[in-house]
Parts: C-alpha cells; sequence; structure tokens
C-alpha cells in the first residue's frame, strides 16, 4: 500500500532509538540513583533536560526541516544521538577514575541526545507531505508517529530486563548504544534525497510554504491552532511526565519491575491500556490537524511548535508534581531501592494530573474549530489542472 522508501525506514529507525534513549534511566530511576551515588530528583532531570533543551532548540530544528531539508534533519540528528549514546558510556568506564564526575559525562550524553530528538520526532508529517500522495498521507504519518510509543514501549520492557540490580547499568548503557550506532549508519548511508524525483500530491507540487519567521507569525495569529498547540501540547506534556515519573509512582505504593501491584493487578492493565490506546490514537491526528488548519505554513514548523509548546509544558509540570510530593520515611509496601532518606507520596501529584488532563480534553471538545486549508487548497488545484487538461484537449489541430 505504501511506497516507504529506503529513506522512511532509516528515519523510523532513528526515532525509536531517540526515544529509547530518553526513557533510559526512567523505568530504573531508584538504580540508577544507587548506582551513581546520587538523589532521585537528580536522576529526573535526565529527562527533564530533554524538554528543556527541546524549547530553544526545537525552533532551530523547525527551522532546518522546512529550510534545510528533511535529510539534513534526520542525518544531523542521527549522529547527536550516537555520540550522546557514546557519551553516556563513558560515565561507567572504570578506567577513567571519574568518581563523582560520572554524572556529568551520564548528562552531558543526554543533553546531546536531546539536540538530536525535535530534528527527528518534528519529521513525521514532513515525511508524509513530501514523499507520499494525499490518500495515503494519514497513514504514513500515523506509521512513523508511532514510533514514538514503539521507543517508549522498548524502553519500558528493555531496561528493567536488563538492571535487575544496579550494577548491570554498564550492560544497559552499551545496549542502548547498539541502536543508536546502527540508526546512524542507516541514515548516513541510505537517505540519499531530500524529496522524491516525482512530487507525490497537489500539494508537494505547488509547495508555497511560508518562510520561517512569516510561518511562526501566522500561527500565533491563528486561533484553531493555537487552541490545538495548548491542549494537545499539554497532552504531551503531561505523557512525558508521567511516563518519566511512572517506576518512581508505584514502587512507593509496592510495585516493581518484578512484582505486580498489590491487589490491583486487573485494574492497573485496564487503566494503562486505555490511557495509551486513546492517547496514542490521537497522535497522528493531531500532528494531522495541526497541519491542516495552519496551512500554508511549513509542515515541520507548524507541528514541531507544538512539541515546544509541550516540552513547556512538560517542563513546568515535572517541577510542579515532584514540588507536590510527600516523603515518606518507613513504608512497609514500598519497593523503592533508595537510601535513608525514604520514598516519596504521589498520590497528590497524580490527582493534580488526571485533573489538569480532563480539563484539556473539555477545552479541545468544546473550542477548536477548523476548516482543513490544506486539503481545500488541494482541491482546488486539482480542479484547476482538470479545466487545464480540457481546454487543451478541446484546441483544434492547426
Amino acid at each position: 500500500m505504501l511506497n516507504f522508501c529506503s529513506g522512511g525506514f532509516c528515519a523510523y529507525a532513528c526515532l525509536v532509538s531517540t526515544l529509547q534513549l530518553w526513557l533510559t534511566f526512567a523505568p530504573v530511576a531508584d538504580k540508577t540513583a544507587a548506582y551513581f551515588h546520587i538523589s532521585l530528583e537528580t536522576v529526573n532531570w535526565l529527562s527533564i533536560v530533554y524538554l528543556l533543551i527541546s524549547i530553544p532548540f526545537g525552533l532551530v530544528a523547525t527551522w532546518v526541516l522546512d529550510s534545510v531539508g528533511l535529510r539534513c534533519a534526520v542525518i544531523l540528528s542521527a549522529w547527536l544521538n550516537m555520540m550522546g549514546s557514546i557519551t553516556r558510556m563513558f560515565s561507567v568506564l572504570k578506567f577513567l577514575s571519574l568518581g563523582s564526575r560520572s554524572y556529568w559525562y551520564l548528562f552531558i550524553g543526554q543533553c546531546l541526545c536531546a539536540l538530536a530528538q525535535p530534528l527527528i520526532i518534528f519529521s513525521p508529517t514532513k515525511l508524509a507531505a513530501l514523499w507520499f500522495p494525499d490518500h495515503q498521507r494519514a497513514t504514513a504519518n500515523m506509521i512513523a508517529s508511532m514510533a514514538n510509543p514503539l521507543g517508549i514501549l522498548i524502553a519500558n520492557l528493555l531496561s528493567p530486563a536488563l538492571v535487575p540490580e544496579g550494577k548491570h547499568i554498564p550492560l544497559m548503557l552499551g545496549v542502548y548504544a547498539v541502536p543508536a550506532v546502527t540508526a546512524c549508519a542507516l541514515a548516513t548511508l541510505g537517505i540519499h534525497e531530500k524529496v522524491p524525483p516525482t512530487p507525490p500530491s497537489a500539494s508537494a507540487t505547488n509547495s508555497n510554504s511560508q518562510p520561517f519567521f512569516t510561518g511562526l507569525k501566522m500561527l500565533l495569529r491563528n486561533k484553531p491552532y493555537i487552541i490545538l498547540a495548548v491542549c494537545f501540547g499539554g497532552g504531551i506534556g503531561m505523557f512525558t511526565c508521567f511516563s518519566a515519573l511512572l517506576e518512581q509512582i508505584l514502587c512507593e505504593k509496592g510495585y516493581s519491575n518484578a512484582s505486580r501491584f498489590r491487589h490491583q493487578a486487573i485494574m492497573l492493565a485496564i487503566t494503562s491500556s486505555l490511557f495509551g490506546f486513546f492517547g496514542f490514537a490521537i497522535y497522528p491526528i493531531a500532528m494531522e490537524l495541526a497541519v491542516e488548519c495552519s496551512y500554508p505554513v511549513g509542515e515541520g514548523t507548524s507541528t514541531g511548535l507544538i512539541f515546544v509548546a509541550s516540552q513547556v509544558e512538560g517542563v513546568i509540570l515535572m517541577i510542579l508534581l515532584q514540588a507536590l510530593t510527600v516523603r515518606v520515611s518507613e513504608d512497609p509496601f514500598s519497593t523503592c531501592a533508595l537510601d535513608q532518606d525514604g520514598a516519596l507520596d504521589w498520590t497528590t501529584p497524580v490527582l493534580v494530573l488526571a485533573g489538569l488532563c480532563s480539563a484539556m480534553a473539555c477545552c479541545y471538545v468544546i473550542f477548536f474549530h477548523t476548516d482543513y486549508k490544506r486539503l481545500h487548497a488541494e482541491t482546488i488545484g486539482g480542479d484547476l489542472v482538470k479545466a487545464e487538461d480540457t481546454a487543451t484537449a478541446d484546441v483544434p489541430e492547426s
């Protein structure tokens, strides 16, 4: 059905690898803290740094996608991701005798990986618009966007499996470096063109995307787009927080990576499944809506600004939720591998998160209304082409 090019496969591999590296430590946060002799708050900064870096660099990434091209963005992302994964490994090399400096090598590696993330995570709508006809765009965008949950799934399964104890952290970092290096090789050698030889759709043929800064001004004046950016961006920010903090939230209640939630195994499975099913189902749809309601702004700019908004909201939520926790010095049910400071009770933060999630959903349903501007432009363009062909056919030969 889809003429998925080798470049698209390379971009997909890079996207999965990037998401894996982002959440490497979240499922084993307590063991990471114990191994590097740092606090849980310090471990959380390995995830928060992605959000902070994505805010300013996200704007650069949107410019690269719409002005320089998809090929350059994917290859640059792959190299940054690979260098970050290798830098992280320096933190666990014993012969370097880094001592307290080992964490900073880990942090610098995460920063490099964080620079890679916006370049690749903004790309699905650009890839779909440039390489696929209009009747395949939504499916192509969906397949590319699903690399996001796939990478998160792999990280949440692989990290606990590789790190039953803190001493296995070096093994985990080495394993995660393999797909990053592989994806870099695939992107460098496998992506040859930034656009296909023949444009697949009318909008790709008559590409008239606005200049970068003009596009930004248009987006900031577009009411439907602002509503979508706040609501859907807030959803991404909340999911980011939930993914990064999940292990810390559950271990205080008796959950571990090896045992089940106390007396609530079925309910936990149902709620997590529903959260993922409905949350990820709207992801590619919202990306397409961002392009439709903001056309003729470039695809990289329209989707990228939503992710920048989500990172801003995610940073605020991460800091807010951690501030709302209550330290529990002694809890017989806790499975958190922590020091004498004890575990954290996340009841209030989780309730706040649920309330915000409901408020964002209601705001979107009530206030978001838009025309499909890109589809409308393609329809008009297609009609004009047909009219020209008919007129040409009706001209008598001399």
